[in-house]
């Protein structure tokens, strides 16, 4: 782990308690509950220059073995000024997965949350316009979830079929 980057997860653990951080090739892990998971994010972009969110996505863990937690999603941040790069990662469960919205931070996250709840059904309390992406609004799955069966549940029949030329 570099200098600036064991600097910034110390200074994470001061502000949130002992925080499980790992490293591989270079790159570094944070793992914070989902409860905090917004006021880490915003400490790092306010006072640590994590300026620029790379991604938001998500791992459904059912079914993996030696894990207690159902999703894990993973937030890839960067520091455009002194090119850092970081994981924060936060477990959440069902019957309601849920964290708060990043959307005040990062605009950007706007769409990236949309994707992930179109695809895991994860919520993002406050997002402004949490609405399907990829997805037709009537699809009522999650096709990225490893309970969803592979050959679907038979929704491409209920879509009507266009016609070339037709929206």
């Amino acid at each position: 782990m570099n200098t600036a980057i064991e600097e910034t997860v110390n200074a994470l653990r001061a502000a949130f308690g002992d925080l499980p951080a790992s490293e591989f090739r270079g790159d570094t892990r944070v793992v914070v509950s989902a409860e905090k998971i917004y006021d880490v994010l915003e400490l790092l972009k306010e006072r640590h220059g994590f300026d620029l969110l790379i991604d938001i996505t998500c791992v459904d863990y059912l079914n993996y073995p030696g894990t207690k937690d159902r999703f894990g999603l993973v937030y890839l941040l960067a520091g455009t000024v002194a090119n850092q790069r970081l994981t924060i990662r936060a477990f959440i469960n069902e019957p309601e997965p849920a964290v708060r919205s990043v959307v005040s931070l990062w605009e950007g996250a706007n769409w990236l949350e949309r994707e992930v709840w179109d695809m895991f059904g994860i919520q993002f309390e406050g997002h402004p316009d949490l609405r399907r992406i990829l997805m037709p609004e009537e699809f009522t799955a999650f096709p990225l979830r490893k309970d969803y069966p592979l050959q679907g549940l038979g929704e491409r029949h209920n879509f009507p079929v266009l016609k070339r030329g037709e929206s």
